[in-house]
């Protein structure tokens, strides 16, 4: 969006504001699409849950990964599709519940929608078998997670020498298991993560295959890099490696699936804050502004990321320091702003923070989140 068109927004709302934009969602699903034609997105709902970017995604074609009950109904509630029979087949055809490990009451509650779901492990499936035995599987694999922001391969996935028995007992106890999934770890730049998890997969598919169990389904899961800011895009080149694999290890008739969250809404949405405050400190300008932290910037907590903050006023800059609002000394959004010389009620904003931003602000400290102010729907 433009800076003019932001302020004018900022003006209208009042601040903090977060923008999104859907132009910018559609043009994202469009170009995952195109560099993965043969991947079905399902979107990570987690990333940014606002039910006008699960109908945007609806529209645009795109599937969804949800990761708790209230996520699963927040989709199921937003399907347009008026009859019971066709949310029905939405929801054997566009939604997976995505986290390995589920309270006993919510696979109750899903059983009635026969799901696809995942585990990886021998407690789980005794949970599945007892509460939800209408369920379809897939078995989470362990995969490499290198240098990936956010890693996740120490808290789900089983070894891949554990799989072939873990398949075999979910059938063994009277439950389908559908296929397989993993996760290369969150803003994944690294290649080989995915080279080295499609092998795999391919191992244990071959593995089932031989014990009769014909598994269809492969969840490539998420970690698509977003190019945040000056970073160069290496999406299309990362897809190109994804594909050769998919066609070398895979037959035409699997369904690959993903989870791109980042990636979609990503660069979507920009905050808009005002200067609330101002010192020199330590020989150092200092702002203040009325977000941080605990609210739009919270991907700096949650998920390892770093936001650069930019002034609309023009003028040599300095570096600076900004912090949040709060009254904790943790809330910093960044000490290496460059930013012109800032009077009190100036604005500032942040790009590409749609992300693991509002979806995870608080009230902490009785500050409540940003307003957000969806543009092009």
């Amino acid at each position: 969006m433009t800076k003019k068109a932001l302020l004018e927004i900022a003006h209208e709302h009042g601040t903090p504001v977060v923008v999104i934009d859907h132009d910018v969602i559609r043009a994202n699903y469009a170009g995952f699409r195109k560099h993965l034609p043969k991947v079905q997105a399902y979107y990570a709902v987690k990333a940014n849950p606002a039910p006008e970017i699960i109908r945007t995604l609806h529209e645009a074609g795109a599937s969804f990964d949800v990761a708790s009950f209230p996520e699963f109904l927040q989709v199921y509630e937003n399907i347009k599709h008026e009859p019971a029979k066709l949310r029905q087949d939405y929801v054997w055809d566009k939604i997976i519940y995505a986290n390995p490990i589920k309270p006993q009451e919510t696979l109750l509650a899903l059983d009635k929608y026969k799901p696809l779901i995942t585990y990886d492990n021998p407690e789980e499936l005794k949970k599945i078998k007892r509460y939800a035995p209408h369920a379809g599987l897939a078995l989470r694999l362990r995969v490499p997670n290198t240098g990936s922001m956010v890693e996740l391969s120490s808290k789900f996935g089983c070894e891949p020498g554990e799989a072939s028995h873990l398949i075999q007992e979910a059938f063994r106890m009277g439950l389908v298991v559908e296929g397989l999934s993993f996760h290369v770890g969150s803003q994944c730049i690294n290649a080989d993560n995915y080279v080295q998890a499609l092998n795999i997969a391919a191992a244990v598919m071959d593995e089932a295959r031989g014990h009769g169990h014909e598994l269809k389904i492969l969840d490539i899961g998420g970690g698509f890099p977003v190019p945040y800011e000056t970073q160069v895009d290496i999406f299309p080149q990362l897809a190109s490696k994804i594909n050769a694999e998919i066609d070398r290890h895979f037959a035409p008739d699997i369904e690959i699936l993903a989870e791109p969250g980042r990636f979609l809404v990503a660069t979507a949405a920009t905050v808009v804050a005002r200067i609330i405050g101002k010192a020199v400190r330590d020989g150092k300008r200092c702002y203040y502004i009325n977000d941080g932290v605990y609210h739009t910037y919270s991907g700096i907590l949650f998920d390892h990321c770093q936001y650069s903050v930019n002034a609309f006023k023009r003028g040599g800059t300095e570096i600076c320091t900004v912090f949040g609002q709060t009254c904790d000394g943790m809330d910093t959004v960044t000490q290496s702003a460059e930013l012109p010389k800032l009077e009190i009620d100036d604005l500032v904003y942040t790009e590409d923070i749609g992300a693991y931003s509002n979806a995870s602000s608080t009230w902490f400290n009785g500050f409540p989140p940003a307003k957000v102010v969806h543009v092009n729907q």
